[in-house]
C-alpha cells in the first residue's frame, strides 16, 4: 500500500507544445506513453515523474528528443531530459531585500574560466573577494545548456537547463543563495535572439523560427509570424523560472537588436512588463538589462500606458558600448575597424557625459547615421552600463588581449577613475581588478568537424577589418580553454596587487561620495586637453584628473583651489606622471559643460 501511496505522489503533469505533430509520445525508460493533445499546440500526459526520473519525447514515431523546457540535462543537450523540481531546494534567503542597480557596480565572470575547476560551486568560493572588492551585481555569463563542456554559452540550445558542467540547476540555486547570504545580487546573461547549431531541436517541436527576417545566426526567432503565441510563450516563462524558481535579481538579454518583433506589444515590452510584476510580487527590486546596438534611448524609457500610445520598451538599462569604444581609443591608440569612429576629437569628452557618441551622427564604420539623444531629464545615467573591458571586447580580439596587456598600467589605471566616478553603472570583466595576465580566448568544444572549420574561417575573417593578422588561436584546442582561465596567485605579485588596491579604493571612493555616483548627466563636466592629453572631470565637488601624456603635468593648489583635498591619486608627488590620475575634492561645486 505503502508503495503505491508513492507512485501517487510522483505523478507529474508532462507537457509539450508542438502544434504541428500528428502523434507525439512520452518515452519512460523502455515505455511509449501516447500524449493528448490539451488545446494551444499544447500534449500533456500525467505519468510517475519523481526527481531524477529521465524522460524524452518521441515526434510522430521519430527518435527521443529532449524537452525543450528541460531543467536538467546531466547527459548534454543530445541526451534525456531528467525531472528536477526546483522547489526543493532549502533558500536561506529569507531576508534579501535585493539589489538596487542605480547604485551598483556590476561584476562579470565566465563560470568555466572563473576557476581552475570552472563550476558555480567553485566560484562560490571566491565570492569574498568579490565582496572585499565592493561589487554589488554578480553578472555570469549564459549558463544555459551549450554543447560539449566548455563555451562561452552564447551557442546554448536548452535554454531552461543549467550547464551540467556548471554543476547542473542545483548549483545556480547554491550560488544565488551564497550570494545573497554576502549581500551580492546576481544577474544572468540570456540569449533569446538565437540558438546553437549543434543539438538545437526546437525545429522540429514547433515554428521557433522564421526566415522571414535574417540574422548573422542565421534565421530569426519567430516572435510575430503564425505559431508565435508558443514562441513568446517559451521565452516569458523562460524568464520567469530565473527570477521565480532560481531567484535571480537580474537578466542580461544579448542583443536585443537581433529580435524581430512587429507586434502592438513587442516582446521586449511584455518581458518588461512581467518583471515589474514578479518584482511586485516578490517584495524586492528585479531587472532587465539589454545588450542593444540600436543606440535607441526608447530602450529604457517607460512603457506605453496602453498598447498604440508613445513609449518605451521599459527595460531597466542598457549596455553603452559607446563609452568603452572612446575609452579604449584614449588609453590604447587603437583606431581600427569600429574604433576609427571614435578617434576624433571630443569623442572621450562626450561619452564622459552622454552615454551615446553616436545619437544620430555620422558612423564612419556603418557608413550611416546612427543612434538618437539621449536626454538626461527624462533618463537617468545609471540605466547605461559602461565599462573598461567586457568578455565581448577582450574575447572577440584575436588573441584575447586584456587592456593591461596593450596599454600601460598608469593609462589602465586612468581609464578604472574615469569610469568608476562616471555617472554610469560601471561594470567590471573578471580579474580586470588586478590587471590579470591571462587572455581571455574564443574556445569551444564542437564535435562536428564542419561546424569546426567554419567558426575557425569566420573567427579569422572577422579580425580581418581589424588588422590582427594570422596566428588566431584554435577555439577547439585545449591550451585556448587553458590560457583563458584566471590565474588567482598572481594577485600576490606587486603591480597585480596594486592595481586591486587601486580598483578597490576607487569603489569605496564611489560608495561614500554621492557626487560621484550621481547619475544626472547634465551635472558632468569635461575638459579634454587634447593638446596636453589631460582630462579634468567635474562631478560635484569633486575632481578627476587624468593624464594621457607620455611626460609629466605638474598640478598645483593654487590660491583659489587651496580648500582641494586628495582623497586617491595613482601618481609621484605634486606631478601626474604619464598615466597618473587624482581624484579631488573642493570646498564648493563646480560643473563646467562639455567641451
Amino acid at each position: 500500500m505503502s508503495s503505491s501511496r508513492d507512485d501517487l505522489q510522483s505523478l507529474r503533469q508532462f507537457a509539450v507544445w508542438a502544434p504541428d505533430r500528428e502523434r507525439v509520445e512520452l518515452l519512460l525508460g523502455t515505455d511509449r506513453l501516447p500524449m493528448s493533445r490539451a488545446g494551444d499546440g499544447w500534449w500533456r500526459l500525467e505519468a510517475p515523474g519523481a526527481t531524477g526520473t529521465a524522460y524524452a519525447f518521441s515526434l510522430d514515431g521519430g527518435e527521443p528528443r529532449p524537452d525543450p523546457r528541460a531543467r536538467h540535462l546531466p547527459d548534454g543537450v543530445h541526451g534525456w531530459s531528467v525531472v528536477f523540481d526546483p522547489g526543493e531546494f532549502e533558500w536561506s534567503d529569507g531576508g534579501w531585500p535585493g539589489t538596487d542597480l542605480a547604485s551598483a557596480v556590476v561584476y562579470e565572470l565566465h563560470v568555466g574560466t572563473f576557476t581552475p575547476a570552472g563550476t558555480l560551486d567553485a566560484a562560490t568560493e571566491r565570492l569574498d573577494h568579490l565582496v572585499a572588492l565592493g561589487i554589488d551585481l554578480v553578472e555570469l555569463m549564459p549558463v544555459a545548456a551549450f554543447p560539449g563542456r566548455h563555451g562561452w554559452g552564447y551557442d546554448g540550445v536548452a535554454l531552461y537547463a543549467v550547464h551540467e558542467p556548471y554543476g547542473g540547476p542545483a548549483a545556480l540555486q547554491r550560488f544565488v543563495n551564497a550570494c545573497h547570504a554576502k549581500g551580492l545580487g546576481v544577474c544572468l546573461d540570456v540569449v533569446y535572439n538565437h540558438l546553437g547549431p549543434s543539438g538545437n531541436y526546437l525545429r522540429e517541436f514547433g515554428p521557433y523560427f522564421t526566415d522571414r527576417y535574417s540574422t548573422p545566426w542565421g534565421d530569426a526567432v519567430n516572435l510575430d509570424g503564425a505559431g508565435s503565441d508558443g514562441v513568446r510563450e517559451f521565452f516569458l516563462d523562460n524568464a520567469r523560472q530565473w527570477f521565480v524558481d532560481f531567484r535571480l535579481d537580474a537578466l542580461r538579454l544579448d542583443a536585443v537588436h537581433a529580435l524581430y518583433d512587429t507586434r502592438a506589444q513587442i516582446l521586449l515590452e511584455a518581458l518588461s512588463a512581467q518583471a515589474d510584476s514578479l518584482s511586485e510580487q516578490a517584495g524586492r527590486p528585479l531587472w532587465l538589462i539589454a545588450e542593444s546596438d540600436r543606440n535607441d534611448p526608447a530602450t529604457v524609457l517607460p512603457r506605453a500606458s496602453r498598447p498604440g500610445l508613445p513609449g518605451g520598451t521599459g527595460l531597466h538599462a542598457q549596455w553603452a558600448d559607446d563609452v568603452h569604444h572612446a575609452l579604449h581609443v584614449q588609453l590604447t591608440g587603437e583606431t581600427d575597424g569600429y574604433y576609427s569612429d571614435f578617434a576624433v576629437d571630443g569623442a572621450l569628452a562626450k561619452v564622459l557625459t552622454t552615454p551615446f557618441f553616436h545619437d544620430g551622427s555620422w558612423s564612419s564604420f556603418r557608413r550611416r547615421h546612427h543612434g538618437a539623444p539621449i536626454d538626461p531629464a527624462e533618463t537617468p545615467g545609471w540605466r547605461f552600463v559602461a565599462s573598461l573591458q567586457t568578455h565581448d571586447q577582450v574575447g572577440n580580439r584575436a588573441h584575447g588581449e586584456r587592456i593591461s596587456a596593450i596599454a600601460s598600467s598608469g593609462r589602465v589605471a586612468c581609464g578604472a577613475a574615469l569610469l568608476l566616478t562616471a555617472p554610469y553603472t560601471p561594470m567590471l570583466f573578471m580579474g580586470e581588478e588586478w590587471a590579470a595576465s591571462t587572455p581571455w580566448q574564443f574556445f569551444t568544444d564542437h564535435q562536428e568537424p564542419e561546424l569546426v572549420e567554419s567558426i575557425r574561417e569566420g573567427r579569422r575573417a572577422e579580425f580581418a577589418s581589424h588588422g590582427w593578422g594570422d596566428g588566431v588561436p584554435d577555439p577547439q584546442h585545449p591550451d585556448t580553454l587553458a590560457r583563458s582561465r584566471l590565474d588567482w596567485d598572481e594577485r600576490a605579485a606587486p603591480e597585480h596587487a596594486r592595481m586591486l588596491a587601486w580598483y578597490a579604493e576607487l569603489v569605496a571612493l564611489r560608495r561614500a561620495r554621492a557626487d560621484l555616483r550621481d547619475p544626472r548627466l547634465d551635472r558632468v563636466g569635461v575638459t579634454h586637453d587634447v593638446t596636453e592629453q589631460t582630462v579634468l572631470v567635474h562631478r560635484g565637488r569633486h575632481r578627476v584628473l587624468v593624464n594621457l601624456s607620455t611626460d609629466e603635468r605638474a598640478f598645483t593648489l593654487g590660491e583659489q583651489d587651496s580648500a582641494l583635498q586628495i582623497l586617491a591619486a595613482w601618481r609621484d608627488g605634486a606631478v601626474l606622471t604619464p598615466g597618473g590620475v587624482v581624484v579631488l575634492e573642493a570646498e564648493t561645486a563646480c560643473v563646467l559643460g562639455p567641451e
